[in-house]
Parts: C-alpha cells; sequence; structure tokens
C-alpha cells in the first residue's frame, strides 16, 4: 500500500541544541535505512519550511503507523497522511 504523509517538524525555540542536533542525525540514518529496504520510496523537502512529503510502500495501516512512531522527531512532527492507488489513466504500469 502507498501512503503520502506530509511531516512538518516544529522542535521548541528553547529546545537543547545538541540534542536537537542529535535527534536530527539519528533521524536521518533511520529514514536511510528505510529508504534502503525500499519503504520509504521517496522525500521532497517543501520550501521554505522545516517539513517533508514522503511516499510510503508498506503493507498495512498499522505497518505505517509502527513504522512512523520509530522516528526520532517524531515527538515533534505533526503528520497529515493520505492512501493511495493507481489512477487509471496512469501511463505507467508500476509506481513511480
Amino acid at each position: 500500500m502507498l501512503f503520502m504523509v506530509e511531516m512538518d517538524v516544529n522542535i521548541p525555540l528553547g529546545f537543547d541544541r545538541d540534542e536537537a542536533d542529535r535527534l536530527k542525525a539519528a533521524e536521518k540514518a533511520r529514514f536511510q535505512e528505510f529508504q534502503k529496504v525500499g519503504t520509504w520510496r521517496h522525500i521532497w523537502r517543501t520550501v521554505g519550511q522545516y517539513a517533508n512529503v514522503s511516499i510510503f510502500d508498506v503493507a498495512s495501516n498499522a505497518e505505517l503507523h509502527d513504522l512512523l512512531i520509530t522516528l526520532p522527531l517524531y515527538p515533534f512532527m505533526t503528520m497529515k497522511i493520505t492512501a493511495l492507488c493507481r489512477h487509471p489513466s496512469s501511463l505507467h504500469e508500476d509506481d513511480r
């Protein structure tokens, strides 16, 4: 199942800078793990915001939930999740 996940990150202004840097590095490592196995298919930065739009390929809603809550920055995120399916007018037979 494909899902579009819009993630907005809001780390409080007074949050410890060293801890924020540690969490950001851990977030990048976790993302790259999911990307290597094909679970986190795409990521795009939202211009001018600390936010992204990502495409996930998982077996179920529960799998997506379990994945998202493991993200180190999860406590600072607001997410909008949209289930996706192939459009019948698409020229492509795959999920590009």
